[in-house]
């Protein structure tokens, strides 16, 4: 989520000094009107990846092994209502041949997010509510985040918590988290160097509590045009097997995408 959301102001060609003309008055510069913004503005996205990695579970366990596939197509869109806050609504798929589907071909989870974004400046917020759709049962939930976007460190703290599941050992609880994502470019890529730490109340993901993972990795964005850009990453995990029992405590993840903005 994972996340994620501003358009420039036009202003009026008044700024060039006014001409004057023999005999009469200078005219006044016409006001400065800033451009309205969009009341909708969306994102789409297609990722191929190695895993699904559901707050540090390996969903499918597949460990070191990057011999699967995984296509992960997903579609936001964002309702601007005026002075910093917006609605959003999200769907993400997951879609790979690992086991029978019960939603239909190859579509192994379905997921519903929606909620709002409220930005201060610098300061984002987010508050959703989430339905996720998989193995005949549907998981619910509720997530909170706040970002800074400083332009050094990017640091962020997050808490989901789930209100509902149906897969024996696991249990409603919370996973809290805490990270970073410096930035950089070069040229026309968009570097940037997430971390994530990550902890887990008793039976989060059928097992004990306390610190659950920690996260490392690189991502980069080429922009093909104004609206359409490829991603590439690559992440580390080192899991807690006894807080979060994947098949590979540590591994590594990578992932390959286009995003198309509108």
């Amino acid at each position: 989520m994972i996340g994620r959301t501003a358009l420039a102001l036009v202003a009026a060609s008044s700024l060039g000094v006014t001409t004057l003309m023999a005999g009469a008055p200078a005219k006044a510069p016409a006001p400065v009107v800033p451009a309205e913004e969009p009341f909708v503005t969306g994102t789409f996205a297609v990722a191929y990846d190695t895993h699904f990695i559901s707050f540090g579970q390996d969903v499918w366990a597949l460990g070191n092994d990057w011999g699967e596939w995984m296509i992960h197509p997903s579609v936001e869109l964002d309702f601007n209502l005026g002075g910093g806050l917006q609605a959003y609504i999200n769907v993400w798929a997951d879609v790979n041949d690992q086991v029978p589907s019960t939603i239909g071909g190859y579509v192994q989870e379905l997921d519903l997010n929606v909620g709002f974004y409220y930005t201060i400046d610098k300061l984002k917020l987010q508050l959703g509510y989430y339905a996720w759709d998989y193995a005949s049962q549907t998981e619910q939930g509720i997530f909170a985040k706040a970002s800074y976007s400083d332009g050094l460190f990017n640091p962020f703290v997050a808490v989901n918590g789930r209100t509902a599941i149906a897969i024996p050992g696991y249990d409603e609880g919370l996973v809290y988290q805490a990270g970073i994502a410096p930035g950089t470019t070069l040229g026309p890529v968009a570097l940037s160097f997430p971390i994530t730490v990550s902890f887990d109340t008793e039976g989060y993901h059928a097992a004990g509590s306390g610190f659950a993972y920690v996260s490392g990795g690189i991502a980069a964005s080429l922009p093909l045009t104004k609206d359409i850009a490829l991603t590439l990453g690559v992440t580390y995990y080192h899991t807690q097997e006894d807080v979060i029992p994947n098949p590979d405590s540590d591994f590594i993840t990578g992932s390959a995408g286009i995003v198309v903005t509108f």
